[in-house]
């Protein structure tokens, strides 16, 4: 709920980015239409974001500047947002330039022209899990409730790989809206020590912040059946790490960890895709009929459990040609060149950080 005369807004959940309610002012409905439409640049690049840095009351420009004069920062990105309502749920929204934005997500997303057309459109995007647990229809008009409550269309639904965000708008939308300006930058710091960099970023912008690693594959599992089994990894991490030795012996884990974050960003976003794939390793329906096995001690293999999706990915891997040409083995589970890159690049930097 947003904060009105009577009813404070809730919380946000502690898995959720903690972004700031907006209360309606009063302005009554308007339309999408009043927003003028912006033209979207092609897709250059991706850039993988290694912190998320959330500051309820946003990031002033002093701030932003310093940020970016640290050492190891190499690129940044800041976007406004804000906790909107949206069907009597309470959202949590970044308004975004479709055009630089685009290369901060996950490259199957950055890749979709129909996501960031929808946004250069003045469209709202929700990610795929909003999607499923509201109900929403693509191609329908919904109310946004924020400083004013604009009907929008909902133009498309994607892995956003953003923790605690359910939606993106284009910036003239957030304006629409009242989002906070500069509410959380997006850093880029390849190569860092990822602890060391969280604390110089603190003592710039302040203890009220959030400051999150969005590289870390240490999620909690979730455990199927209550009580985890015996000898069962506990965390993404442990899981890429017994699944390669497991079930590719000499694959890196890093290569698991960097597929399972492009993927899903360690089973944030278990789809469906656009492609119709599912699950934490996001195999299309009939690869997994061919590849997917029961693991860890599983008795079925299930597309949506961890324990399986992983381990049958090192499979696949191991079956296309790793770990002897492991490029090879990683077009094959995406026939895409920037795909190859960005795994290799975000394995590096796995490596790098946890050994």
């Amino acid at each position: 709920m947003l904060e009105t005369s009577s009813h404070p807004a809730k919380p946000p959940k502690v898995a959720s980015t903690p972004l700031p309610s907006l209360a309606p002012s009063g302005q009554g409905h308007s339309r999408p239409d009043v927003i003028t439409a912006v033209q979207v640049a092609p897709l250059r690049r991706i850039i993988p974001p290694d912190l998320l840095v959330v500051v309820p009351k946003g990031i002033s420009s002093q701030q932003l500047s310093a940020i970016k004069k640290l050492k190891d920062v190499r690129e940044m990105i800041s976007v406004d947002g804000g906790a909107i309502q949206l069907r009597t749920h309470t959202t949590n929204v970044f308004g975004v330039d479709p055009s630089a934005f685009r290369s901060w997500t996950p490259p199957g997303t950055a890749a979709q022209e129909s996501i960031w057309s929808a946004l250069a459109k003045n469209q709202f995007v929700l990610s795929n899990g909003a999607q499923n647990q509201l109900g929403l229809q693509l191609g329908s008009a919904y109310q946004l409730v924020g400083a004013t409550q604009p009907v929008i269309t909902l133009g498309a639904a994607a892995q956003l790989g953003i923790p605690g965000v359910d939606a993106l708008v284009s910036n003239q939308t957030a304006d629409a809206l009242g989002l906070v300006h500069n509410v959380a930058a997006m850093i880029n710091a390849p190569g860092a020590n990822i602890g060391t960099l969280m604390k110089q970023v603190r003592a710039v912008v302040g203890g009220q912040s959030q400051i999150l690693n969005l590289q870390a594959p240490s999620n909690q599992l979730p455990i199927d059946g209550g009580a985890q089994a015996p000898g069962r990894p506990g965390t993404y991490l442990e899981l890429y790490k017994q699944s390669a030795a497991q079930y590719c012996p000499g694959l890196s884990w890093t290569i698991l960890a960097a597929i399972g974050q492009v993927e899903s960003g360690h089973g944030e976003n278990v789809g469906p895709s656009s492609a119709g794939a599912l699950g934490p390793m996001q195999f299309e329906p009939s690869t997994w009929e061919r590849w997917g096995i029961p693991g860890f001690g599983d008795t079925t293999a299930n597309i949506m459990n961890p324990y399986d999706a992983v381990p049958s990915a090192a499979r696949y891997l191991c079956a296309a040609g790793a770990p002897g040409n492991v490029s090879a083995a990683i077009f094959a589970y995406n026939h895409a060149s920037w795909y190859v890159s960005e795994v290799l690049s975000l394995a590096q930097q796995y490596g790098q950080q946890f050994g």
